[in-house]
């Protein structure tokens, strides 16, 4: 198939050339422009979820030998969360490229984290697909740079630091409420309020319950931090 310019420019931004180029435009092709001869994304992210935590996994253990699972779990969930993957497809220009229906476009999809993130994992397991595990493996490595040499040591998650926040105060663990929900069903927006025992709490929103949990408790604990 003939490679738009956009897409070569792309392929050098990732520095990988596809051999089959229908795998990169597959990776890129968001649900709201799908049809029954245009596939989506989608069964290309659940491959590239899975390539991406094998080489992180790798990757940490090779980088700290000494390191227990106790150690290593957190970091390694700092490394293949959506928010990562959205961060290293900012990094490249991803949104550029991705092939959106006309709803997510005016909505601002091209920016939207899920989108971003979801898109990254495809990317990865079209590589994969196309030239095996080494070259996804070290694609992957250059893409995420000193990430894995960086990542904090007691990385974790803002819900379970809210939660140890509370619990460390005599506080019960702090609960998410869903506000609302919004958008189309290929792109729903959710609203999500984390609320401690003593009434504080904060609001979030994002394309995935988890991901707006995640979002509100972050800014619940910016908020304590600021009144402490």
């Amino acid at each position: 198939m003939k490679v738009s310019a956009d897409l070569k420019a792309f392929q050098a931004r990732i520095g990988y050339e596809f051999s089959q180029p229908d795998l990169l435009v597959r990776a890129l092709t968001h649900g709201s422009i799908s049809s029954p001869t245009r596939g989506d994304n989608q069964r290309l992210e659940f491959l590239g979820d899975r390539v991406l935590g094998l080489v992180m996994a790798e990757a940490l253990l090779d980088h700290d030998k000494g390191a227990s699972e106790g150690l290593l779990a957190p970091r390694f969930n700092a490394l293949v969360r959506k928010e990562a993957c959205a961060d290293v497809a900012r990094q490249i220009d991803l949104g550029v490229v991705l092939k959106l229906g006309r709803s997510e476009m005016m909505s601002g999809g091209r920016r939207k984290q899920a989108l971003l993130g979801d898109a990254m994992e495809a990317v990865i397991a079209a590589v994969y697909r196309d030239g095996g595990f080494e070259v996804a493996q070290a694609l992957i490595l250059r893409l995420w740079g000193d990430r894995v040499t960086k990542v904090e040591d007691d990385a974790r998650d803002a819900k379970t630091a809210l939660q140890e926040w509370a619990q460390a105060r005599g506080q019960k663990p702090p609960t998410y409420v869903q506000l609302s929900r919004s958008g189309p069903d290929h792109a729903p927006v959710f609203t999500i309020a984390a609320r401690l025992q003593d009434g504080t709490e904060a609001q979030s929103s994002a394309g995935a319950k988890r991901q707006a949990e995640q979002a509100a408790a972050a800014a619940l604990l910016a908020q304590l931090e600021q009144n402490a």
